[in-house]
């Protein structure tokens, strides 16, 4: 079957080119299913090259192991044709413990280097446990300083072709930007027709920070999800006009908007489906009915406020940005 090849954009570092179109492996809960190598090497024989994965999603084995047999079996030619992001746990947020969390991820996906190791929130927990929700008595301050320069040095090693981070407000951007010297490459947060994020993709463009979009179709079913996306009676319609899936419609959108996306679904039909968004487009009025939805955050990351911790409030976590 011929595969699907997504386009591509150029991040900030002398990195590798990251794939428009992503595939998440994150599921809820973490590790349910046995059967994910066996989806994964689904979505590489149908053209997916980007992957992301997660210290907490215990999804590095399967994927690395995925990757190891898409090689043999010759679905791709070389380690070079793929793009692989891993993040950093907040129980690793810890400056001394951010290179060997980076060494035991490279162990599990059975790789010298991933593309991209995202900071994966900016909250340290205390070490030890790979958890989500975390356990509240455990909030620590995040330290930007010793964390991002362990970062840095991930980079500097080769063990990171890029490094980033995830889940960070405008203002923390502001604060990492201030101490780095390796500015972060990319940005990944949630973005999709009902949480549209215009200022913090502007605020990004600026500073040359490229964004990754996750939960683009809500991520219905999952602790962080919300079913509003695909119940909008807005994108149904332009959907139904359109000949498309719902899902085809919000992940079109996102990637008119420039940003790269990151789809989870571990059914054959849908994998194929979330693929074909590149050879047709929206019209300036299914736009402008998009650009006009309310707008509300799925995932506020309640589990990391707390009246003893470093945020005391969804406002503290998200600097107002919500």
């Amino acid at each position: 079957m011929a595969h699907i090849t997504t386009p591509n954009a150029q991040l900030n570092t002398n990195g590798k080119a990251i794939p428009l179109l992503g595939f998440g492996t994150a599921e809820y809960p973490f590790g349910s299913s046995d059967n994910v190598k066996e989806c994964l090497l689904d979505a590489i024989r149908l053209g997916y090259r980007h992957f992301d994965s997660a210290a907490l999603y215990r999804s590095e084995q399967p994927l690395g192991e995925a990757l190891a047999e898409a090689l043999e079996l010759g679905l791709v030619n070389s380690r070079e044709e793929l793009f692989i992001t891993t993040k950093l746990w907040c129980s690793d947020a810890h400056g001394d413990r951010v290179v060997p969390a980076l060494r035991t991820s490279l162990k599990n996906l059975g790789l010298e280097f991933v593309d991209l190791y995202l900071v994966h929130w900016p909250v340290c927990v205390k070490a030890g446990e790979y958890e989500l929700p975390v356990k509240k008595e455990d909030l620590l301050p995040f330290d930007y300083e010793s964390v991002w320069k362990a970062m840095e040095e991930c980079q500097k090693l080769g063990l990171a072709k890029s490094i980033g981070v995830s889940n960070f407000s405008c203002k923390k951007l502001e604060k990492l930007l201030s101490i780095s010297e390796i500015p972060p490459a990319v940005n990944q947060v949630e973005v999709n027709p009902l949480w549209q994020q215009q200022k913090l993709r502007e605020f990004c463009k600026e500073k040359g920070i490229h964004i990754t979009a996750y939960s683009p179709l809500g991520a219905k079913g999952t602790l962080w999800g919300t079913d509003r996306v695909m119940e909008s009676k807005v994108l149904q319609e332009i959907a139904k006009a359109k000949g498309k899936t719902l899902a085809q419609v919000c992940l079109r959108w996102a990637h008119e908007q420039g940003v790269s996306v990151l789809v989870k679904s571990f059914n054959s039909e849908r994998m194929k489906e979330n693929l074909d968004i590149f050879d047709w487009s929206l019209s300036p009025d299914e736009l402008n009915g998009i650009s006009q939805l309310p707008q509300k955050k799925g995932f506020l990351g309640v589990e990391f406020v707390s009246p003893d911790g470093p945020y005391k409030s969804t406002e503290e976590l998200w600097d107002g940005e919500i």
